[in-house]
């Protein structure tokens, strides 16, 4: 029996060598380790087997009669569009969309380019490597071009209410923590949800209206920290998703828990710990008695982030 190499089998079915191998990849056929393909047990069971080249070393071959019809219906299935072609789309350059899709979450900068986070695996993208840099990068689905997170980003319709600037010298310390807990959001605001029960009306040193005189105090000490962050940002997630706090500067996400004595407000909770569990994202999570000594507490569980403020 003959033996094909996969970048011949790639020829044969007119379709990009790296894609081929990230489609192997993703079958659990073979893996990546030290910039080298490797066979799996998964591989060999196919039929797999590896073959040695004194000019470009060890490689690996499949059996002629391996069906190709396995690779082509997947192929088949999805159009992939590189960031060249969304940000055409969008109007914008490569660089900057780039930043935008890290922004949300879905690629990630690497040594060797542009890497796929679990969560740009939720809407549709596949990591490739080139087959002779190895350098790695990330090809979309053609309904991205029409995804909700990616679109509002370029909606003239801003999704937060805007800030002004806060003119208050008062520093949070010195603040007294009312009862008053903060929303935990799964949804825009609808008539029986905890955003229209608690009104965002306590503004802060950066003008954000906040839900809870404890907000005030994680907002003022993220500013007094020097620290970019969002308020009620939507988590790019298929979920409705809203998370207290957001720092762009290493993708955190903050979460205040303030009504921990209440069934629906537990319940809530517990859906949203789900989600960031379910796409990996990095959660700091605060309580009543770390509002308390917020300076001792939040340095600590940033710099497990790897952001430090002092």
């Amino acid at each position: 029996m003959e033996f094909l190499s996969t970048t011949t089998i790639a020829k044969e079915l007119d379709m990009p060598a790296a894609e081929l191998f990230s489609l192997l990849r993703s079958l659990g056929w073979i893996d990546r380790k030290q910039d080298k393909w490797i066979l799996t047990a998964v591989g060999k069971q196919k039929g797999g087997q590896t073959r040695t080249n004194p000019k470009f070393g060890e490689y690996i071959v499949w059996p002629e009669d391996i069906p190709l019809d396995i690779f082509e219906d997947d192929v088949k299935k999805t159009t992939l569009i590189n960031a060249t072609a969304i940000s055409k789309h969008f109007n914008i350059s490569s660089q900057r969309l780039n930043l935008i899709l890290s922004e949300l979450g879905w690629i990630e900068k690497d040594l060797s380019g542009w890497g796929l986070t679990k969560l740009g695996k939720t809407v549709g993208g596949r990591q490739y490597e080139h087959e002779t840099s190895g350098n790695s990068y990330v090809l979309w689905p053609e309904n991205i071009l029409s995804n909700k997170s990616l679109v509002e980003v370029f909606s003239d319709q801003p999704v937060q209410k805007e800030t002004v600037k806060s003119t208050s010298n008062d520093h949070p310390a010195q603040r007294a923590i009312a009862p008053t807990p903060a929303a935990t959001s799964l949804a825009p605001a609808t008539p029986d949800n905890f955003r229209d029960k608690f009104e965002a009306k306590h503004r802060t040193k950066d003008g954000h209206y906040v839900r809870s005189r404890a907000e005030v105090i994680i907002d003022d000490t993220l500013y007094d920290y020097g620290l970019v962050h969002a308020y009620e940002k939507k988590v790019p997630i298929e979920e409705e998703l809203y998370t207290d706090f957001y720092l762009p500067n290493g993708k955190v996400y903050i979460e205040f828990w303030g009504l921990e004595n209440d069934a629906k407000y537990l319940e809530r909770k517990q859906k949203k710990l789900e989600l960031y569990r379910k796409y990996e994202l990095k959660l700091i999570e605060l309580t009543d008695s770390d509002i308390q000594n917020l300076d001792d507490h939040l340095p600590k569980k940033l710099l497990k982030f790897g952001i430090r403020v002092y």
